[in-house]
């Protein structure tokens, strides 16, 4: 008989508790300059698989380490762990080219000032969706979002709600977005599959976002003092974007974007052949952090499954889910709980994805479905956390930009974060799932 325990969820228990409590008191007690982000998130996982290893009193040492092993050597967190680090090469090479500033002023060459603002938001969908990154898109696009606040006279709370909805856009929709890869892992689905149910799913979210922002911003005043452009530096974007779209495998598409944006920086002088090396390399090793956790969550999951944590989780939430519509809800509160303790969305997937696959294949959920639901949750989610990396990448940028913001005043104008949940729940609600058939 399949072990049975509440108990096995103690690691995961203790995970939430340290990194949470000691975020609070980093951020509101001691006022610490890191503050939420004072707590390493790899650091107090170890301590969490300590907590497994050491609950686990029915193995042997050598028996928990196969265990693990097990675990880690899973196909799909081998394929995510990979497609991390591939992304990140090509983030690190498109950013040393310089692909980023050149993709932003491009489309602020042409943006006519009434729509300032609703164009920025489109701006850091299309560079977010191309990119797959979240905080990249907002460290890029911050500073234009003050500029565009004071070359508009719109307030800069608005513009920078504007940049850091339009981030969550990509981050929840990219091909090459880590929490796109962890959802379509987890869940076992194809990410072509998932892209397109996602798409329509928050599509009308970010029609109605763009609308909201013109109709709330009328007559602002021309831009002025747009940076040049290169258009050959965009081209490594358009290559990864269109590949995506098209469906074209995920490593193939981010080789070609990194061997395309190395061309690119080389032959526009952004830095030396010799130099192609260091710059794959910091793209990489800024993946590392999200590698080794895939890691050590995978040890920890394997671990707490094989104690009987996950089945006992899974008769709980059986015991308050009745329909299935009411089991895709529980998938989106769930990882929302967990992002809220982790201010991590990719985390919250990587923990919470083999519960919600659990529970899909009981109430036969398709997967492309609850990988939608997965991601978009935990972007909603992390969009609108006044101490998730987004807002504090904005903050920081109007912060060198001379202006003190917080990202509280930041909150009321994230129209697409709180839009796509509710996409979500009316799909949930309003779109039914059809039964998968054996």
């Amino acid at each position: 008989m399949e072990k049975k325990r509440l108990s096995a969820l103690l690691p995961i228990g203790v995970f939430l508790v340290l990194y949470l409590g000691f975020g609070i008191l980093f951020e509101y007690v001691f006022h610490t300059e890191e503050g939420f982000y004072g707590v390493q998130a790899i650091v107090v996982f170890l301590v969490a698989l300590l907590v497994a290893v050491l609950q686990d009193r029915e193995h042997s040492f050598n028996e928990k380490i196969s265990i693990m092993a097990k675990g880690m050597a899973d196909d799909n967190i081998v394929t995510m762990c990979l497609v991390f680090l591939t992304a990140g090469a090509f983030s690190g090479a498109i950013g040393a080219a310089g692909g980023a500033d050149s993709t932003v002023n491009l489309f602020l060459t042409f943006l006519p000032g009434k729509v300032a603002v609703g164009g920025l938001f489109l701006i850091a969908c299309f560079i977010s969706l191309s990119m797959g990154s979240s905080c990249a898109t907002i460290a890029a696009l911050a500073s234009f979002a003050v500029g565009i606040s004071e070359a508009t006279g719109f307030s800069i709370a608005l513009c920078l709600g504007a940049v850091v909805s339009g981030a969550m856009f990509g981050d929840n929709l990219s091909m090459i977005s880590d929490t796109t890869i962890a959802a379509v892992r987890t869940q076992g689905c194809e990410m072509k599959d998932k892209f397109r149910m996602n798409f329509w799913i928050v599509l009308p979210a970010a029609v109605i976002t763009f609308v909201l922002l013109i109709l709330i911003t009328p007559g602002g005043d021309a831009l002025q003092d747009i940076g040049g452009y290169n258009i050959l530096k965009v081209l490594p974007y358009l290559v990864v974007l269109v590949g995506a779209i098209l469906g074209v495998n995920v490593f193939a598409i981010l080789i070609a974007g990194a061997v395309l944006a190395l061309a690119v920086g080389i032959g526009t002088g952004a830095f030396l052949w010799n130099q192609s090396f260091q710059v794959l390399f910091n793209g990489v090793s800024a993946m590392y952090d999200i590698t080794v956790i895939s890691m050590v969550v995978a040890f920890i999951g394997a671990l707490v499954k094989e104690a009987g944590g996950i089945a006992a989780l899974i008769d709980l939430i059986h015991s308050k889910i009745k329909t299935r519509r009411g089991a895709q809800l529980g998938i989106g509160v769930l990882v929302m709980g967990v992002d809220i303790a982790t201010a991590n969305n990719t985390i919250a997937i990587v923990m919470s994805g083999p519960i919600a696959k659990e529970i899909s294949e009981e109430f036969g959920i398709d997967p492309k479905r609850s990988a939608s639901i997965l991601d978009i949750f935990a972007s909603a989610m992390q969009g609108i956390l006044p101490y998730g990396a987004q807002l504090l990448y904005a903050v920081g940028g109007a912060a060198a930009a001379g202006y003190a913001i917080s990202s509280i005043e930041i909150i009321p104008y994230l129209f697409y974060p709180f839009l796509m949940a509710v996409s979500a729940l009316v799909f949930i609600f309003l779109i039914g799932d059809r039964k998968k058939t054996a």
